[in-house]
């Protein structure tokens, strides 16, 4: 039992707790998802929600693989 927090295991707000580690890393920050944080499976793999919140519409429509098309006179 821990002196501190006095659980087995360590809750997580306790100095002793082990650090959490990632469920997977974001493929555009490289930085940790971890459990219980939403995410995006992109096609080049997941994309943590601060990422995608700072994309804007067309940013968010290009990893659909889609793009902006001009209009031409036919």
């Amino acid at each position: 039992m821990c002196s501190v927090c006095l659980k087995i295991p360590c809750d997580s707000r306790c100095p002793n707790a082990p650090d959490q580690q990632p469920v997977m890393i974001c493929a555009e920050c490289k930085e940790g998802i971890y459990e219980g944080d939403e995410y995006f499976e992109g096609f080049e793999g997941p994309v943590c929600k601060e990422c995608m919140d700072e994309k804007d519409l067309k940013e968010i429509l290009e990893m659909f693989g889609e793009e902006m098309k001009q209009a031409e006179v036919e």
